[in-house]
């Protein structure tokens, strides 16, 4: 198995701990999900799987009021979740991982 350090999700926890809980940066982290999943494609499960839960969020409140108090709580949860990603993990761990994901609703 090729090992991959927890390097660019930790990159991505560090951009993202400096930033505002909008839409925008949101949207900027799709994006930058994107570029991952194309300079590590043994990560692109992780990184559709991300992806695909910002884009529920961003739709949901997309030309929407957003409550400060719902995306301080997304803002947390995606915080949350990057810093558990551990690339390096035994596969059943990862698994639990994408498993875990798989539940995230940053709405809720």
């Amino acid at each position: 198995m090729n090992e991959l350090h927890s390097e660019p999700y930790a990159e991505l926890h560090c951009w993202l701990s400096g930033q505002h809980p909008g839409l925008r940066t949101f949207k900027i982290l799709q994006h930058k999900l994107a570029l991952l999943a194309v300079d590590h494609p043994e990560q692109r499960a992780m990184c559709r799987l991300l992806n695909g839960i910002v884009n529920s969020y961003v739709e949901e409140f997309d030309e929407a009021p957003l409550p400060t108090a719902t995306a301080d709580r997304a803002y947390q949860r995606l915080l949350r979740s990057l810093a558990e990603i551990d690339c390096a993990a035994e596969p059943a761990r990862q698994l639990g991982n994408l498993n875990r994901l798989a539940g995230l609703v940053l709405s809720q």
